[in-house]
Protein backbone atom coordinates (compact mmCIF):
# COMPACT_ATOMS: atom_id res chain seq x y z
CA UNK A 1 0.00 0.00 0.00
CA UNK A 2 2.99 2.65 0.67
CA UNK A 3 4.48 1.44 -2.78
CA UNK A 4 1.28 2.17 -4.04
CA UNK A 5 0.83 5.48 -2.44
CA UNK A 6 4.35 6.35 -3.28
CA UNK A 7 3.43 5.84 -7.24
CA UNK A 8 0.56 8.27 -6.59
CA UNK A 9 2.07 10.89 -5.03
CA UNK A 10 5.27 10.99 -7.31
CA UNK A 11 3.18 10.95 -10.56
CA UNK A 12 3.45 14.08 -12.78
CA UNK A 13 -0.38 15.32 -12.36
CA UNK A 14 -0.40 15.31 -8.49
CA UNK A 15 2.91 17.73 -8.81
CA UNK A 16 1.49 19.69 -11.11
CA UNK A 17 -1.69 19.79 -9.45
CA UNK A 18 0.39 21.18 -6.20
CA UNK A 19 1.96 23.78 -8.34
CA UNK A 20 -1.56 24.67 -9.58
CA UNK A 21 -2.90 25.10 -6.09
CA UNK A 22 -0.03 27.07 -4.84
CA UNK A 23 -0.07 29.13 -7.35
CA UNK A 24 -3.71 29.51 -7.26
CA UNK A 25 -3.23 31.18 -3.92
CA UNK A 26 -1.23 33.48 -4.91
CA UNK A 27 -3.56 34.85 -7.60
CA UNK A 28 -6.20 34.65 -5.03
CA UNK A 29 -4.38 37.28 -2.86
CA UNK A 30 -3.67 39.55 -5.77
CA UNK A 31 -7.72 39.42 -6.63
CA UNK A 32 -8.32 40.01 -2.78
CA UNK A 33 -6.24 42.83 -2.94
CA UNK A 34 -7.66 44.37 -6.58
CA UNK A 35 -11.38 43.96 -5.54
CA UNK A 36 -10.62 45.38 -1.84
CA UNK A 37 -7.81 48.20 -2.53
CA UNK A 38 -8.55 49.22 -6.71
CA UNK A 39 -12.16 47.86 -7.59
CA UNK A 40 -14.37 48.72 -4.41
CA UNK A 41 -13.52 52.54 -3.22
CA UNK A 42 -14.08 53.34 -6.53
CA UNK A 43 -17.31 51.93 -6.92
CA UNK A 44 -17.99 52.72 -2.88
CA UNK A 45 -17.43 56.23 -4.28
CA UNK A 46 -19.89 55.90 -7.32
CA UNK A 47 -22.71 54.82 -4.86
CA UNK A 48 -21.77 57.75 -2.63
CA UNK A 49 -19.08 56.64 -0.19
CA UNK A 50 -20.07 53.24 0.53
CA UNK A 51 -18.04 50.87 1.74
CA UNK A 52 -18.78 47.37 0.98
CA UNK A 53 -16.73 45.38 3.50
CA UNK A 54 -18.07 47.31 6.19
CA UNK A 55 -21.87 46.26 5.44
CA UNK A 56 -23.65 44.06 7.43
CA UNK A 57 -27.08 42.87 9.54
CA UNK A 58 -26.76 42.77 13.09
CA UNK A 59 -29.44 39.83 14.23
CA UNK A 60 -28.56 39.91 18.58
CA UNK A 61 -27.89 42.61 20.37
CA UNK A 62 -30.38 45.22 18.64
CA UNK A 63 -30.27 47.42 21.59
CA UNK A 64 -26.37 47.94 20.73
CA UNK A 65 -24.93 49.79 17.94
CA UNK A 66 -21.45 49.01 16.58
CA UNK A 67 -19.52 51.16 14.95
CA UNK A 68 -18.17 48.49 12.46
CA UNK A 69 -18.41 44.53 11.34
CA UNK A 70 -15.44 44.19 13.31
CA UNK A 71 -16.90 45.48 16.45
CA UNK A 72 -20.28 43.79 16.04
CA UNK A 73 -18.28 40.62 15.88
CA UNK A 74 -15.82 41.23 18.79
CA UNK A 75 -18.58 41.72 20.77
CA UNK A 76 -20.08 38.84 19.75
CA UNK A 77 -23.20 39.68 17.94
CA UNK A 78 -24.23 37.28 15.11
CA UNK A 79 -24.59 39.60 11.90
CA UNK A 80 -25.08 38.62 8.34
CA UNK A 81 -21.87 40.56 6.43
CA UNK A 82 -23.81 41.04 3.33
CA UNK A 83 -20.98 43.78 1.77
CA UNK A 84 -18.13 40.43 2.78
CA UNK A 85 -19.96 38.66 0.37
CA UNK A 86 -20.61 41.19 -2.11
CA UNK A 87 -16.57 41.27 -2.19
CA UNK A 88 -16.32 37.97 -2.39
CA UNK A 89 -19.15 37.72 -5.51
CA UNK A 90 -16.73 40.27 -6.91
CA UNK A 91 -13.51 37.95 -6.30
CA UNK A 92 -15.11 35.20 -7.60
CA UNK A 93 -15.82 37.03 -10.92
CA UNK A 94 -12.66 38.29 -11.46
CA UNK A 95 -10.82 34.80 -11.09
CA UNK A 96 -13.45 33.03 -13.29
CA UNK A 97 -13.18 35.66 -15.82
CA UNK A 98 -9.44 35.39 -15.66
CA UNK A 99 -9.35 31.30 -15.70
CA UNK A 100 -11.68 31.94 -18.87
CA UNK A 101 -9.45 33.92 -20.93
CA UNK A 102 -6.50 31.92 -19.73
CA UNK A 103 -8.05 28.55 -21.32
CA UNK A 104 -9.01 30.62 -24.31
CA UNK A 105 -5.84 31.43 -25.23
CA UNK A 106 -4.38 28.05 -24.34
CA UNK A 107 -7.12 26.47 -26.62
CA UNK A 108 -6.17 29.21 -29.16
CA UNK A 109 -2.48 28.07 -29.06
CA UNK A 110 -3.08 24.15 -29.23
CA UNK A 111 -5.19 25.10 -32.03
CA UNK A 112 -2.43 26.83 -33.77
CA UNK A 113 -0.22 24.18 -33.22
CA UNK A 114 -2.36 21.69 -34.35
CA UNK A 115 -2.70 23.90 -38.32
CA UNK A 116 1.09 24.06 -38.38
CA UNK A 117 1.85 20.44 -37.60
CA UNK A 118 -0.73 19.25 -40.01
CA UNK A 119 0.52 21.83 -42.37
CA UNK A 120 4.06 21.14 -41.71
CA UNK A 121 4.02 17.07 -41.99
CA UNK A 122 5.75 16.52 -45.55
CA UNK A 123 4.50 14.06 -47.88
CA UNK A 124 6.30 10.78 -48.21
CA UNK A 125 9.55 11.28 -50.35
CA UNK A 126 9.68 9.86 -53.69
CA UNK A 127 11.59 6.58 -54.23
CA UNK A 128 14.74 6.59 -56.38
CA UNK A 129 15.07 5.76 -59.78
CA UNK A 130 16.40 2.08 -59.38
CA UNK A 131 14.26 1.07 -56.10
CA UNK A 132 11.04 2.37 -57.98
CA UNK A 133 12.38 0.14 -61.30
CA UNK A 134 12.67 -2.79 -58.94
CA UNK A 135 9.35 -2.37 -57.13
CA UNK A 136 7.70 -2.77 -60.49
CA UNK A 137 9.45 -5.51 -61.68
CA UNK A 138 8.96 -7.47 -58.77
CA UNK A 139 5.48 -6.68 -59.48
CA UNK A 140 5.19 -7.75 -63.16
CA UNK A 141 7.17 -10.44 -61.86
CA UNK A 142 4.67 -11.58 -59.02
CA UNK A 143 2.04 -11.68 -61.63
CA UNK A 144 3.26 -13.71 -63.93
CA UNK A 145 3.69 -16.25 -61.53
Amino acid sequence: MLKEFQEFALKGNVLDMAVGIIIGAAFTAIVSSMVDDLIMPPLGVLLGGIDFSDKYIQLTMRDQAFASLAAARQAGAAVIAWGAFVNAVIKFVIVAFALFMLIKQFNNLKRMLEREHAAAEPAAPALPADVALLTEIRDLLAKRA
